[in-house]
């Protein structure tokens, strides 16, 4: 929870003065020695620390899971394998894995979800990096709404869906190839849309740089770009601007 969130449940009752003290009294952040564990970021940014999985050592990895878990209820974390579920799973048995996104969380229960932002892959296998911001999204408290397979190949698909995807608070575009769906999605909605260039594409799309340059380059207006193939930076971004609308609402 953010300062904000912790001073308004006091003033409602859902929390005491001593519980929100004890929030507050937290240390800032756990020395590991191979890492400093960050529980204070959520207080300054609304967000709380995510695990970068890949390249982790196995008993990084597992400790960082294991002290997150016990200090926050929850962990999230992306780009994890399966070798790495396995290990996680041995002393969480309650984490989840998603194979597809290659998320590995641990989230608490009865999370509420708001407002609305929709995710758009151009083709099937652009869904990976899709699911990664849908789930990312939906980790941090937002609801999401999925159109995929809506590529410019076949047009007609994604105006099909188009009156409720102009509902959405937020679109993100996601696709590989020459990353066309930013620029015709942006023609489309009046909310801000975040494009999210994949590494999906033949020898000359050169593993994305293809589709960033063409989303970079759009005539269409209010796109922003995020990197190749990063799913987490565009659920993020996403969610900041869900936030705002439903303050603004």
């Amino acid at each position: 929870m953010d300062t904000r969130t912790i001073l308004e449940q006091v003033r409602s009752g859902e929390i005491s003065p001593e519980e929100a003290e004890k929030y507050f009294a937290r240390k800032p952040y756990e020395e590991l020695g191979y890492a400093k564990l960050d529980y204070h970021r959520e207080i300054r940014t609304g967000f709380p620390e995510v695990i970068f999985c890949s390249r982790k050592p196995d008993e990084f990895l597992v400790s960082i899971y294991q002290k997150m878990t016990e200090e926050e209820g929850r962990a999230f974390g992306t780009r994890a394998d399966e070798h790495q579920f396995r290990l996680v799973q041995e002393v969480i048995p309650d984490v989840q894995y998603d194979p597809v996104s290659r998320i590995l969380k641990v989230e608490r229960t009865k999370k509420e979800l708001r407002g609305r932002i929709a995710v758009l892959s151009a083709g099937t296998a652009d869904i990976p990096v899709a699911e990664e911001a849908a789930q990312t999204a939906e980790y941090f408290g937002t609801k999401v709404e999925r159109y995929y397979d809506v590529g410019v190949s076949g047009l007609h698909r994604l105006l099909s869906k188009t009156d409720e995807i102009r509902k959405a608070n937020c679109v993100v575009a996601v696709a590989g190839m020459e990353g066309a769906l930013a620029s015709v999605v942006g023609g489309l909605v009046s909310n801000p849309v975040i494009a999210v260039p994949t590494s999906v594409g033949y020898g000359a799309s050169m593993n994305g740089i293809s589709a960033l340059l063409t989303m970079i380059n759009s005539c269409a207006n209010g796109i922003a770009v995020v990197n190749i193939d990063n799913g987490y930076g565009a659920g993020y971004m996403a969610t900041m601007i869900n936030r705002l609308a439903i303050k603004g609402s």
